[in-house]
C-alpha cells in the first residue's frame, strides 16, 4: 500500500501497494443504481442491472467523546498541504469543527474531513462536537515536516538545508565514470558549486531556486563541500563521502542461493531502479555480475546491455575470480503432458530472463545466453505451442517467441540441474459450460492481518476480508468449486505464504479480497470507488469480469482495473487478482463493510466474476 499512514502496513515489496486515485474521476453514481455493464459483458455472463444503494446508516444518540483513528495522537503526516482526518464523536446528531472548519457527522457519529495540515508552529487538530445540551473538546497532537524556508533575494543569505545532497551517510557504490546529482535549493540570485579533490563543478541555475549537476563518482570519493553564496554570504555543506569500489565490483555474485531451486515459487525480483517496482523474476541461483550499490539495493549486470537491481540480501558474494558462467542452450524440445506443456532448454545454470506475454504469444527472453538449437523437438503434435521461433538479438541475449493456439492461462519457470532451464506452460481446465466452477479450485485470500486499512469506528481491513471471503467460500461451493482459503481466523499469514498456497493446490484462480485505503495528500471524496488489480496479462481478462460482477452488485463509483505492481500478482501458475470493494476510511462505506447483507453483495459479485471468467474459457 502507499497507505503507510492510514493503514498499518507491512511494507514488503510490493506488499499491499493500494488503488492511485484516477487522473479524472468519474462522477458519483446516485445511490440508487450505477451504469449497466456493457453488452459485451453480458453476452460473457454478467447480467446488467441496477445496484440496490449502500445500507442506511442508523441514528447513534451516545455521549460525546470525539477522537480520531487517523492521525492518532503524535503520529507523522507526509504531507505539508491537506491531508484527511477521520474518526467519531459518539453522537449522530452533534456539530463538528476541526481547526475551525466545519465537519459533516454522518447518523452513526463517524466523520471523514479533507483538511489543511496544521502548521508546524502549531501541530495538532482542535475537535470540538456539540449538541442542543453537551458540548465535548478534544485536542490530537501530530508531528509534521517542517516549513520549506523562505529564500529572499536580499538580506541574510537563506539556504534550504534539507535540500542538499548528497549529505549523510551514503552506502554508494558505482563506476569511476557514473555521474552522482549534486544538488541544493537557494536563492535565485545566489551562486552555487562543488568543492572536491581541488576541482570545482558549478551547480546550473534550473529554475524554481534549484540548483544542481552531475560529478562523476571518480571526483567524489575524497569527499568535499557544497558551497553556496551570494556577495559576501557564503553558506558551506559537507558532502557525503561516498564509499571506495567494492573489491567484488565487477566479481561474478549468486541470486538467492542453490537450495531455493528446489521451490519453485522462490524468486528474486529484479527492477530498472533501486527500490522500484519489479519487472524481472529470477530463478534462484542465477549468477550475474555485480556492478554497483546504493543502499540496500545492488545493481547487477544481465548482458552487456543490461543492468538492473536486485536487494542486497538475495545476493551471495562468490570468491574472487570465480569464472564466468558459459550459458548456451542446446537443442531444445516441447514435452507436452495431460496437464501442461514442458519447453526445455538445456544449459549449464540458470539463465537471467524476463517474461513477456501477448494475446496468443510469449516472448522469452534470455539473457548472458547464446543457443545452438539446430533442432526443436515437438515430441507430440501437441495442440498448445504451435511454432518456436529463437532470436539472437545480441551476442549475449536470446530471444524465444512460442506461438501459442490459445491465449495463456497460465506458466512456472524453474532450473532441474540435469535437465535445463524449464517453462511449463499450463492448459486451461476442462470447462463444463452450464456449470463452469464444477470441478475447479479457486483460491481465496482474505486480504491481512498483517496491517490493512481501518475505518472510522477502527474496523480492520481484515476483519472487513475474513467476512467476506467465508461467504464467497460458500457461494463458490455452490457452484460446484472446491476453494482453498489462505485464512479462516484473524491470525496472520505470510504474504508470500499465499501465493505458495495457491500453487501447491494448483489453483486455478487466486482472488485476494481487499478494502482500500489512500496515501497522505490524496482528497478522498472525488476519489473512492471499486476496483480490481493485477500484474500478468493472463489476470486481465478475470480481473475485467470480476470487476464488472462487483459493479453490478454494489453500487459504487466504477474505478476500474489497474495494472499494478502487487505482491499476489506475482503468482504465474494460474489468473490472480486483488479486488479492492470499497474505501474502509469513508464513514458510509465502512459501516456496509460491516454489514452481513452488504459482505454478501461483495462476495456475489466476485463469485459471478469468476463464474462468468471461466464460462467464457468454455466457449473459446
Amino acid at each position: 500500500m502507499r497507505t503507510a499512514r492510514l493503514v498499518l502496513c507491512l511494507v514488503v515489496a510490493g506488499a499491499c501497494q493500494k488503488n492511485p486515485a484516477p487522473s479524472t474521476p468519474s462522477p458519483a453514481p446516485a445511490r440508487s443504481g450505477v451504469t449497466p455493464p456493457t453488452v459485451a459483458t453480458f453476452e460473457r455472463g454478467i447480467t446488467p442491472r441496477a445496484a440496490p444503494p449502500l445500507p442506511t446508516i442508523p441514528l447513534t444518540e451516545g455521549p460525546l467523546a470525539p477522537k480520531t483513528v487517523f492521525p492518532a495522537p503524535n503520529q507523522s503526516i507526509a504531507v505539508r498541504d491537506s491531508n484527511f482526518i477521520f474518526g467519531s464523536v459518539g453522537n449522530g446528531r452533534a456539530s463538528l469543527t476541526i481547526n475551525g472548519a466545519n465537519v459533516p457527522v454522518a447518523p452513526n457519529g463517524t466523520f471523514m474531513a479533507f483538511l489543511p495540515v496544521p502548521p508546524p508552529t502549531n501541530p495538532r487538530y482542535v475537535l470540538v462536537a456539540r449538541t442542543a445540551t453537551d458540548s465535548a473538546t478534544t485536542v490530537v497532537p501530530v508531528r509534521v515536516p517542517s516549513a520549506r524556508p523562505e529564500l529572499p533575494l536580499d538580506g541574510p543569505l537563506v539556504v534550504d538545508t534539507a535540500s542538499a545532497s548528497p549529505r549523510g551517510t551514503t552506502n554508494l557504490t558505482l563506476r569511476d565514470d557514473e555521474p552522482v546529482r549534486a544538488s541544493v535549493r537557494a536563492p535565485l540570485n545566489a551562486t552555487a558549486w562543488v568543492s572536491s579533490g581541488g576541482r570545482t563543478f558549478q551547480l546550473v541555475n534550473l529554475g524554481n531556486n534549484q540548483f544542481a549537476t552531475d560529478i562523476t563518482y571518480r571526483d567524489l570519493k575524497t569527499g568535499g563541500s557544497l558551497n553556496i553564496a551570494r556577495g559576501r554570504d557564503t553558506v558551506r555543506f559537507a558532502l557525503a563521502r561516498v564509499l571506495a569500489p567494492r573489491a567484488t565490483l565487477g566479481g561474478w555474485v549468486m541470486l538467492g542461493d542453490t537450495l531455493a531451486q528446489r521451490d519453485t515459487d522462490a524468486t528474486v525480483i529484479g527492477r530498472d531502479i533501486p527500490a522500484g517496482t519489479y519487472k524481472w523474476m529470477f530463478v534462484p541461483g542465477t549468477l550475474v555480475q555485480e556492478t554497483g550499490r546504493s543502499g540496500d539495493n545492488v545493481r547487477v549486470r544481465l548482458d552487456s546491455q543490461l543492468e538492473v537491481w536486485v536487494d542486497a540480501p538475495t545476493v551471495v558474494t562468490l570468491p574472487a575470480g570465480y569464472p564466468a558462467p558459459r550459458r548456451v542452450v542446446a537443442p531444445i524440445s516441447v514435452q507436452p503432458t495431460p496437464e501442461w506443456v514442458d519447453v526445455v532448454m538445456p544449459v549449464s545454470s540458470p539463465p537471467p530472463y524476463l517474461i513477456e506475454q501477448y494475446i496468443n504469444r510469449i516472448d522469452l527472453t534470455l539473457y548472458g545466453t547464446t543457443a545452438t538449437p539446430e533442432t526443436i523437438k515437438f515430441l507430440q503434435n501437441d495442440s498448445l505451442v504451435r511454432m518456436i521461433n529463437w532470436i539472437p538479438e545480441a551476442t549475449d541475449r536470446l530471444r524465444l517467441s512460442l506461438e501459442l493456439t490459445s491465449a495463456p492461462f497460465g506458466y512456472l519457470m524453474f532450473y532441474q540441474p540435469g535437465r535445463g532451464l524449464v517453462l511449463r506452460l499450463r492448459r486451461p481446465p476442462q470447462v463444463n459450460l452450464s456449470h463452469p466452477l464444477q470441478g475447479l479450485t479457486i483460491v481465496v485470500d482474505p486480504g491481512h492481518p498483517p496491517g490493512g486499512a481501518v475505518g472510522p469506528t477502527a474496523f480492520t481491513e481484515a476483519e472487513g476480508t475474513l467476512g467476506v471471503s467465508l461467504k464467497l467460500r460458500d457461494m463458490l461451493q455452490q457452484r460446484g468449486a472446491k476453494v482453498v482459503m489462505t485464512r479462516t481466523d484473524m491470525n496472520p499469514v505470510d504474504l508470500h505464504g499465499r501465493s505458495v498456497v495457491a500453487r501447491q493446490v494448483n489453483g486455478h484462480a487466486l482472488v485476494s479480497i481487499h478494502l482500500n485505503a489512500f496515501g497522505d495528500g490524496t482528497n478522498p471524496f472525488p476519489n473512492v470507488g471499486t476496483s480490481t488489480l493485477f500484474f500478468h496479462p493472463q489476470s486481465e481478462p478475470l480481473a475485467r469480469l470480476v470487476q464488472a460482477g462487483m459493479m453490478r452488485e454494489m453500487g459504487l463509483r466504477d474505478l476500474g482495473i489497474h495494472y499494478q505492481n502487487i505482491a499476489i500478482g506475482r503468482t504465474m501458475w494460474m489468473p490472480s487478482i486483488i479486488t479492492e470493494g470499497l474505501f474502509l476510511m469513508v464513514p458510509e462505506q465502512e459501516f456496509a463493510a460491516k454489514q452481513p447483507e452488504f459482505q454478501e453483495r461483495y462476495a456475489r459479485g466476485v463469485a459471478d466474476g469468476i463464474e462468468a471468467y471461466f464460462r467464457s474459457l468454455a466457449q473459446r
